[in-house]
């Protein structure tokens, strides 16, 4: 017998998966995984980043689910998001928000008493930015992008928090990476989807500058400085040589992609630019943790 969208507690696992956005939730823990790594000054804690990870990617996920509740109307009137779990009537708006609501909550616990108070709060704050700040500015102004990057970085730095107790620079840098890398990310996306953005009423940058010379713009500036806050690590001793071999390679390959987006705008060269901007944090994270691991060998 076909499951009825009615009884949204019958829905499928993959529905509720896909409530916490899992990619994102993925970065996330990746991300808190290399500001670890750099809060690092001698052995590896690793119950403590075990519980740093969970944690921070919990609360992202359970944000993630109540940015579905929120957005679920806007979500009906985009072909990329109208099957999504809540417009189609898989899973009822009440049940999403509290999933959300749990989850971010039992992140929160567990990151207080097994990281450090401070790392908990700025997951919850990261949480609170995304939803109350960030997502409603996306219908009002293309500059929602920016301040999209603060809540997306900040698990970074509660990684190099969770390890230290306090802010450092390693942090900051691990930080900035982050908030430069999501400019590439979100406007390649932004692109490939601008008819449907411009049918949902979000007020991207694709849609209110549609000859994409500013979004390019963007594109090749944060691009530049995310490469550059790439190597500091390095120069604040952080990273080896190794490193900084690896990271300036690394750089290099992502700004093939952009300089092929740059040149054809299509949506081909803009998916080449968004696979290529999903490899980098990974690779950049391995990289991070392989350094951090030989130097203590």
């Amino acid at each position: 017998m076909a499951e009825s969208p009615a009884v949204p507690l019958r829905a499928a696992w993959k529905d509720w998966i896909e409530l916490t956005k899992p990619e994102i939730s993925f970065l996330v823990g990746i991300s808190t995984v290399a500001g670890f790594m750099l809060g690092g000054t001698g052995g590896v804690a690793w119950a403590t980043l075990g519980w740093a990870v969970l944690g921070v990617t919990l609360a992202s996920a359970g944000g993630c689910a109540l940015n579905h509740y929120l957005e679920r109307d806007l979500d009906t009137q985009m072909k990329r998001t109208a099957s999504r779990p809540l417009p189609s009537g898989r899973i009822e708006p009440t049940h999403a928000a509290w999933f959300g609501t749990a989850l971010v909550a039992a992140g929160v616990c567990i990151l207080c008493p097994l990281t450090n108070p401070l790392t908990g709060i700025m997951a919850g704050g990261t949480v609170a930015l995304y939803l109350f700040v960030y997502t409603p500015m996306k219908r009002y102004t293309s500059l929602n992008t920016f301040v999209g990057t603060i809540p997306g970085a900040l698990p970074a730095l509660g990684g190099y928090t969770a390890a230290t107790g306090t802010f450092g620079a390693s942090g900051w840098v691990m930080f900035a990476i982050l908030v430069c890398w999501q400019i590439p990310h979100f406007y390649a996306l932004a692109w490939m989807y601008r008819t449907d953005y411009a049918r949902g009423g979000h007020q991207m940058l694709s849609v209110t500058r549609p000859d994409g010379k500013a979004l390019l713009t963007n594109v090749v500036v944060f691009t530049a400085l995310m490469i550059g806050a790439s190597l500091l690590p390095f120069w604040l001793g952080s990273g080896s040589v190794l490193y900084l071999a690896g990271a300036a390679l690394l750089g290099l390959a992502f700004s093939r992609s952009v300089y092929r987006f740059g040149i054809l705008m299509t949506n081909a060269s803009a998916r080449q630019l968004l696979k290529a901007t999903v490899y980098y944090i990974p690779a950049l994270v391995l990289l991070i943790v392989l350094d951090r691991l030989l130097i203590l060998a």
